[in-house]
Order: C-alpha cells, then structure tokens, then sequence
C-alpha cells in the first residue's frame, strides 16, 4: 500500500510517501515557515533531483493543497494520481489516557485530541489542524492516529505516578505519559532482529537523543518506565528544554525576574538546555565544534548532557535489574560518535565496555560494545515515518473490510 505519512509541527509539515509492502519511502519532504510572508517546500522523490520552492502558505490547509499538488506535479514514476495512495498516516504527539493504540479518525477521536490540547499546547493542535486539512483533501481514504505516547501506556503505576494529592491525577489525569513511543518501539524491534534476543525475558535501554531526547526503559519488549513525563519538558537536558529541574526554582525566578507564566514556559521550553547553558547553540554539532576549538561553556554544556543520560541509563539498569543491551539512535544519538563515548565512559563496572573503532563507525556494524561485555551496546538508526505507515495500512486494511465501513 502506498501510505502518505503526515507530521505537522506549528509552523511546519513533514511528509513521507511509502509504500508498506517493501517498506520502501518513495518520497519525502518538508514544508516550512507556514503562516510567514515566504513559506519553503522541499520534496524529494526517490532517485529524483530534490527540488525547492518558495511560495505563500497562510495556514495548515493551504500548505496539505501544496504537497498535494507538488506531489502530482513531479515528474516521477511512483505516483500519478492521488487515487493511489490507500491511505494517510498523521503523527499525535500526546494521545492522553485515553489513546493506547493507533486509531482510525473519526469525530470522536478528533474530539479527545482537542482534548489533549492543554497537555500538549504545542503539539496536538497543529496536529489536529492537519488531520483535518488532509481529510478535506484526501476524503474518501482512511486517516489514522499514531500516538507518541501509545508506547508508554504499559508503563506500571508506581513508575507513572507523580508524588502529588492523588486527587489530581484523578481529575485531570496528570501522570508520567512519555514520548517518543514510535521511536523506542522501532529501534526496540529492529534490535531484536538484529540480535536474536527474545522478547520476553529481555531488558534493554533506548536512547532517542536529538534535538528532543528521551531514555526509556523497555522490559519484555514493553516500556517499563520513560524519561519524559506529563509533557516532553521532563528528563534529560535537550537542546532548547531545559529537562529535570527543580520546581521551586520556578518559584524563586518569578519572583526574582517578575516572569509571567508564558515567559517561564518560554524560558523552560526554547531558552534553557545545550542553548541555556552553552548561551551559543542548541544543536550538537555546533557545539562539539565549537568545544574542539576550545570553548569552555560550549564544552560545559556537552558534559551536563552526556552526565544527564548516564544518570538515567544508570537508575533504569537499577529500574531493570541489569540490562541486556543499550541501543543509541536519533540525529545525536546516530551520528555523534563523541556523545556515545562520553555518555558510557566509566561504566565498565555495570559490564559495559565500548568499542571505541567500532564507535567511530556504526554503519559497518550496529553493535559498538567489545566482544567481552556484558551490555551490548547497538547503534541503530529509527524510522518513526515506517511505524507510522505501516500501523496505518493495518488499520486501513481492516476498516475496510469491517461490515460498517
């Protein structure tokens, strides 16, 4: 089935063409600056040239009509109509209590993502804009929900419970949620492929770590326990959140700065983590070689993130009892050999032991960890965009052959 793959963050769109039978993506690109003067468009089809454009998109609905017409404007052979794709995938970020599994949109389920809006002010609503953006026009094939948090629903009690009046999290279901979920889920799956391992019996560790990071604990394929909490805000320092931080702090800076709530929320949020601390950049690449050239604060910043995340890979092996295997992925986590070799230095007496040739170069060999140790650690690139299409062509199959449908 080819399954066009729908990712909308505020100002933005991502969309990915794939064809679920050979898992193959046929097309991929990114709409940006949506609602600005100029907005950009780059798609590119598979073996095609990239292509990029600047045109006007006042909205969400404005930028779907885009992609649909630069889709069948290519000149390409994977796809001449858009009677051939079977169906759409969109990206939810927060999918609440109420969301355990992909869904088949429909008004209810349009509904409890509204519903979800003061959980996630910055995600689900653009989210939401999408679907509906999409449906008006692609109407006649199945749109489906895949939910960041759905992962995480089998998280246990005492590991989602916060130490606040349970009356709380009985009204407004205030609870570690996690995120990420299509991401763990993937890399979590290809490692047993890889490996041989068995779920059941397994424990493994997952570092998604990118521009948002996260570290879950993932126990008989399942998560166990997840960095990110009631939002994306929690856990390890990210490049522009400021992750696990002290609540009176808030307390203190509102009084000592006079911040309203949406200056805090913007400081936590776009103004704090690698950017915070290094006061240069919030990406890593600009911070390692800015550290090479000598940067104290650039280099500073690099060890509170690397420190941050052997803390958790450290409290989950507590959490799991051990660990069978690490697993590393996303832009920093894939691509930043030094990041690795920091995160699991001085390690050796949980058992892990890093192959630092192997480190330095993951795509000949996912496995980085000496033949002698305990842990295996992997790198293993994700691939949010297949679990996304191939949960949608599932459900897509079987809304159509339900009697109803």
């Amino acid at each position: 089935m080819k399954i066009l793959v729908i990712n909308c963050g505020s100002s933005s769109i991502k969309y990915q063409l794939i064809n679920t039978e050979n898992k193959e993506t046929l097309c991929k690109g990114l709409v940006e600056r949506i609602g600005a003067v100029t907005s950009i468009v780059h798609q590119e089809f598979k073996d095609e040239k990239p292509i990029k454009k600047s045109i006007s998109l006042e909205n969400h609905a404005a930028a779907l009509k885009a992609i649909m017409d630069l889709l069948l404007e290519a000149d390409n052979e994977y796809l001449h109509s858009l009677d051939e794709i079977e169906a759409v995938g969109h990206r939810v970020v927060h999918g609440g209590e109420t969301f355990k599994d992909s869904v088949l949109i429909d008004e209810d389920v349009e509904e409890a993502i509204e519903h979800a809006f003061d959980i996630a002010p910055l995600h689900n609503p653009p989210n939401l804009q999408g679907i509906r953006a999409a449906k008006k026009h692609l109407p006649n094939v199945p749109h489906v929900a895949v939910f960041d948090t759905a992962f995480h629903h089998s998280i246990p009690q005492h590991a989602y419970l916060y130490g606040i009046p349970n009356r709380l999290y009985r009204r407004y279901k205030i609870r570690r949620y996690g995120f990420h979920g299509t991401s763990h889920y993937y890399v979590s799956r290809q490692y047993f492929k890889i490996s041989g391992q068995k779920k059941q019996g397994s424990k493994i560790i997952t570092c998604h770590l990118g521009n948002g990071g996260s570290i879950t604990a993932i126990k008989d394929g399942n998560s166990y326990d997840t960095s990110m909490g009631f939002t994306p805000l929690e856990g390890l320092v990210m490049g522009t959140r400021s992750g696990d931080i002290d609540p009176s702090i808030l307390f203190y800076l509102i009084e000592k700065e006079e911040l309203s709530l949406a200056n805090v929320h913007a400081l936590l949020n776009k103004h704090s983590g690698l950017l915070g601390l290094s006061g240069y950049a919030g990406d890593m690449r600009d911070l390692l070689e800015e550290a090479e050239n000598g940067d104290r604060r650039c280099n500073e910043a690099i060890d509170v993130f690397c420190y941050r995340a052997k803390k958790y890979i450290g409290s989950y092996m507590a959490a799991l009892n051990g660990a069978d295997a690490i697993i590393f992925t996303g832009g920093i986590g894939e691509n930043a050999h030094p990041i690795r070799e920091r995160i699991l230095a001085d390690l050796e007496y949980l058992g892990i032991k890093l192959d630092k040739k192997a480190n330095n170069n993951p795509k000949e060999n996912p496995k980085i960890s000496t033949e002698d140790s305990n842990v295996e650690v992997y790198v293993i690139p994700t691939n949010e965009e297949l679990v996304i299409a191939i949960d949608s062509a599932k459900i897509a199959i079987a809304s159509k052959q339900t009697p109803w449908a």
